[in-house]
């Protein structure tokens, strides 16, 4: 039997702004921001203002289009963690045969990278603001 209406909806917690904008929701706090576009999903996404929930509807969806309600509200609330906890990214420098020789700045801003896949030259990076080195 076909599905005719598939809804769920899911709780915001409190310190966290949510807007959603065809689509597009943007995940805040009070120094982090995020946004991703779920466009390419078949599904309607409402805010509840009132009890500041999240509700996703898909009407007369396959199983794929269920499935993705539950895949869209997990990466909405994977946001709302990384904006509550921060995100904090580790980078190393890894080679198995080529040696790769990287030197940050004086002033942290910027990154050279040298000897990669054995190519005379160098690499320059600048670092976004708000990353330390």
């Amino acid at each position: 039997m076909k599905t005719i209406l598939a809804l769920q909806t899911m709780d915001i917690q409190d310190g966290v702004k949510l807007e959603i904008k065809a689509k597009q929701n943007r995940v805040a706090s009070l120094c982090v921001q995020l946004t991703c576009r779920f466009k390419h999903h078949n599904l309607d996404m409402q805010m509840i203002e009132d009890d500041k929930k999240l509700k996703l509807k898909a009407w007369f969806g396959s199983r794929k289009t269920i499935a993705t309600i539950r895949i869209v509200l997990n990466h909405v609330q994977n946001h709302i963690t990384g904006v509550t906890k921060d995100y904090y990214y580790k980078m190393c420098f890894m080679c198995v045969h080529f040696l790769i020789n990287a030197n940050i700045s004086s002033s942290n801003d910027n990154i050279e990278i040298r000897n990669v896949l054995v190519r005379s030259g160098s690499h320059y990076k600048s670092v976004n603001m708000g990353t330390s080195l």
